[in-house]
């Protein structure tokens, strides 16, 4: 079966679930925890004969064994126990729940993945496809996925202009599920990269490290990295389910590549004396931050320069208001301007989003260099918004459309461009 057949029959069955109110979301994450499953069978058998660390009874062959509610009942055992096992396989399941209510349906979905070998498929296969059902989770207004999707157009251009080196490490404090990950492990692997083995093994183990709070996301994540073979399949995972901004970041990296989520307000809910929720904002007192606030972008920022090795650059989409605002913000971009060297911003066009009128930019910016010299001598400024109109469904961004941008970034040698 080709590519384009498997990707249709899975998002066919897919239709015939929303029918029985299983949006795209609930089944993104129920065919997760069933491929990995599949796949970790795979790899227990000839000629790998991994141990692929599943306990025995609560693995893919005790599953496609029933049917009926005997294969509920077995498939909520498999996600219990396998929530409280270590690594990656703990991470995939971690609050895992069975969303699909009916067992003949549970059953067709377990028989369509064992028709096929996983394995055998390919990165660029399984990639694209499980690519294709998160942009269409992210397409399904109702499940609010779309916070998490940054457009694949606008990653590829903020890659083409980073242009990232084999054996450094890319982190994205917020990388919902991975996209610009995989921007820029498609840059390392672009034909004629030609990488030898060592640069290969750390592309895959000790390249990219990240933090996703949501937990569905953040096993989407997991799951869509290991289908383009980045990550392990047992080890521990190197994207965190955990809040970036709560403390000092555990290592420094040579690039961040990342989009924050937009929302003013870090917030938390929590119950008061009459029983009723409150929302207080969250204010992170953190040592190496320059302002204490509770902007929940600017708390990004500070964390991203925070990240940073010296010499190490940075793409960052961030909303108007972290330009323009006042107070802590003010102070923090007079820090950031002192700090780094912030040498370009891309005004980016309302409309590639899916939160709707969002108005940001790509704010580029470097380390402070060794030498200790003064930072940001200027600020380069490509205007993507005046006059150009973009829609999600009928007028989509392309990458054809940031080619020009790329070209007077000048990534050759941004230090000798020329004004337009």
């Amino acid at each position: 079966m080709n590519t384009s057949t498997l990707v249709q029959k899975i998002w066919n069955f897919c239709n015939t679930l929303r029918d029985d109110g299983v949006g795209y979301g609930d089944y993104l994450e129920q065919l997760t925890f069933l491929l990995f499953l599949k796949l970790a069978h795979e790899y227990a058998q000839e000629p790998y004969n991994r141990d692929t660390q599943i306990p025995k009874g609560y693995d893919w062959a005790g599953l496609r064994s029933k049917t009926g509610e005997p294969l509920e009942a077995h498939y909520l055992a498999i996600l219990h126990k396998l929530d409280g096992e270590s690594g990656m396989l703990g991470a995939i399941f971690f609050k895992a729940q069975n969303k699909i209510q009916d067992p003949a349906k549970l059953a067709r979905l377990v028989q369509m993945i064992d028709a096929e070998n996983w394995i055998s498929l390919g990165a660029d296969t399984k990639g694209d496809l499980y690519e294709g059902l998160l942009q269409k989770n992210a397409e399904d207004t109702k499940s609010g996925a779309g916070q998490y999707f940054t457009p694949r157009a606008l990653i590829d251009a903020m890659v083409a202009c980073i242009r990232p080196e084999p054996l450094k490490t890319i982190g994205d404090p917020a990388c919902g599920t991975g996209g610009f990950f995989l921007g820029a492990y498609n840059w390392l692997t672009r034909p004629g990269a030609n990488l030898d083995r060592r640069q290969k093994a750390f592309l895959r183990d000790e390249t990219f490290f990240g933090n996703e709070i949501v937990p569905a996301t953040h096993r989407m994540c997991l799951m869509n990295l290991f289908l383009h073979n980045i990550g392990e399949l047992f080890g521990d995972p190197t994207v965190e389910r955990a809040d970036a901004l709560i403390a000092e970041p555990k290592r420094r990296v040579d690039y961040v590549l990342a989009n924050p989520p937009f929302g003013k307000k870090s917030s938390m809910t929590f119950t008061n004396a009459e029983g009723d929720e409150d929302k207080e904002a969250l204010v992170y007192q953190r040592q190496d931050f320059w302002e204490t606030t509770s902007n929940k972008q600017l708390n990004f920022l500070q964390h991203i320069v925070s990240m940073l090795k010296v010499d190490g650059k940075a793409a960052v989409v961030l909303p108007d208001n972290v330009l323009f605002e006042g107070g802590a913000g003010e102070k923090i971009r007079k820090k950031l301007l002192e700090t780094c060297d912030v040498h370009t911003i891309l005004r980016l066009p309302t409309g590639i989003f899916y939160a709707q009128g969002v108005k940001a930019n790509v704010v580029f910016f470097d380390n402070a260099s060794k030498d200790g010299r003064t930072h940001s001598q200027g600020v380069w400024f490509y205007d993507l918004r005046t006059n150009k109109h973009f829609t999600l469904k009928t007028r989509p961004l392309r990458l054809d459309d940031l080619q020009d941008f790329i070209a007077c970034y000048n990534p050759d040698s941004r230090h000798q461009r020329q004004e337009t």
